[in-house]
């Protein structure tokens, strides 16, 4: 049973959480209609890693990896996002540690969510490994989809997308091929700039 102090609370948590709808990306959705929002992004990122590990079988733990993907954009609430290939990307982390810090001292029932963004932004745990490759796949495959639109309007260059996407090469090789492939014919049909 919930407590009247917890029911009179959910509405304004429900609310406070609603708020990552409004923090826009640079990523269009596929076929280039518009750009997506991170809670949009957050859904699918649980739900694909989540349908991805357990057909490709991979020895996870779904509860947390469906926690961290969960959890994964909320401190863009007050931040924003930040886009992948930003020069100014080296404070996101601690700009979006201080919004969960926030949320998690307005809403005790937010008590853990700490814990479970650190995991999912420092963690070395296999769900978190695995979740990083999931979170570069899909916007990657947005670009794709779209014939490049966020590249080709911000100037990305083939080598940028290159960089960080390496280290999937060393957690998912077969995966990180088949992308290369990708970014070689994006390149030819002109989506990203040569370097």
């Amino acid at each position: 049973m919930i407590s009247t102090d917890l029911a009179e609370t959910i509405p304004e948590l429900l609310l406070e959480l609603d708020k990552l709808k409004e923090t826009e990306r640079q990523t269009y959705i596929s076929g280039g209609v518009r750009r997506e929002n991170s809670a949009e992004h957050s859904w699918q990122l649980a739900l694909m890693g989540w349908k991805i590990a357990e057909a490709a079988q991979l020895e996870l733990n779904h509860e947390k990896l469906l926690k961290l993907a969960l959890v994964h954009d909320l401190g863009e609430i007050d931040g924003g996002d930040t886009f992948l290939y930003a020069d100014h990307r080296d404070d996101a982390p601690n700009q979006e540690l201080a919004c969960i810090e926030r949320l998690s001292d307005e809403h005790p029932v937010l008590a853990r969510l700490p814990e479970d963004w650190k995991e999912q932004e420092y963690g070395e745990s296999p769900e978190a490994r695995y979740l990083k490759v999931i979170d570069r796949l899909l916007p990657f495959l947005h670009n794709i989809t779209s014939q490049g639109k966020t590249w080709r309007k911000l100037g990305i260059r083939k080598q940028q997308v290159m960089d960080k996407h390496a280290f999937i090469a060393d957690e998912f090789p077969q995966l990180h091929a088949w992308m290369m492939q990708l970014l070689d014919s994006a390149e030819q049909n002109g989506w990203l700039q040569a370097d």
